[in-house]
């Protein structure tokens, strides 16, 4: 496996911004780079990771949600999706999707589960939604009859609007009513400091787009949106009053219901 260390890689990118430890020199320095050009980005990232556990929680102790389907996955940290959901609710199922090598690598780590429940590791380009929708690992772990948890957590910035908003559509068409859209994406809005750092991953050659919120509005159309709707990542059901500054944020978040 080519893990191709020599250029930086966005998932080793991220796991360096929160402490992790599977990067390279180039990730990095990558980083470092973008830390320089507008130091939020470790707040950002944080607080988005903060409503990824916030949103689950809600999916299983509210919604009643018991199956997931976790597309850009990422380098797995603790705690993990699966390991939130079969927390509250041990039968739990999740299929985790991503085509990085580095998350092949700990693709392990994804796939304990209870007994009660299943986890399962799919390598597929999310750019496939039909590839990843009729693959062995999401028809034998998930039953798309019922109702499924979609998450796409700070991935599509790294999609262009002439792919993005179909490819969202193309996984939620074959859930049914019931279903949920988690979804956060990057933005520049509340803080130029952020463009630099979409600058500085584009300079490197990985492809972002931040979006406004409107932007981000259009990914929720058709769907049900759970209060409070829209809105930077740490002010979506804060577990207190949230600490973080708008403009330290950049990163819009959601959640909705499909009819």
């Amino acid at each position: 496996m080519d893990l191709h260390t020599d250029r930086p890689h966005t998932a080793r990118i991220y796991d360096f911004v929160l402490g992790g430890k599977d990067n390279f020199p180039a990730d990095r320095a990558a980083a470092e780079g973008m830390l320089a050009e507008w130091p939020s980005l470790r707040v950002a990232m944080t607080e988005n990771r903060k409503f990824m556990h916030r949103v689950t929680r809600y999916l299983v102790e509210e919604a009643r949600i018991r199956q997931f389907l976790d597309v850009g996955t990422g380098i797995p940290t603790s705690p993990n999706l699966h390991e939130i959901a079969q927390t509250v609710a041990p039968e739990s199922r999740i299929v985790y999707v991503d085509n990085d090598p580095i998350v092949l690598a700990h693709a392990r780590a994804l796939l304990t589960s209870t007994a009660e429940g299943a986890t399962a590791y799919l390598d597929a380009d999310m750019r496939n939604p039909s590839a990843i929708m009729e693959s062995a690992e999401v028809t034998a772990t998930l039953d798309l009859t019922r109702p499924v948890a979609l998450s796409v957590i700070a991935v599509i910035q790294f999609v262009p609007d002439e792919v993005a908003y179909d490819l969202v559509a193309s996984l939620l068409e074959p859930l049914p009513s019931g279903s949920y859209l988690a979804l956060s994406a990057v933005t520049t809005d509340t803080d130029p400091g952020a463009a630099r750092v979409v600058a500085q991953y584009n300079a490197r050659g990985i492809f972002m787009q931040a979006r406004t919120k409107p932007q981000v509005a259009k990914f929720f159309d058709g769907l049900e949106l759970v209060e409070p709707g829209i809105q930077l990542v740490q002010h979506w059901r804060p577990d207190g009053t949230p600490t973080t500054a708008d403009n330290e944020s950049g990163v819009y978040a959601g959640l909705a219901r499909k009819r």
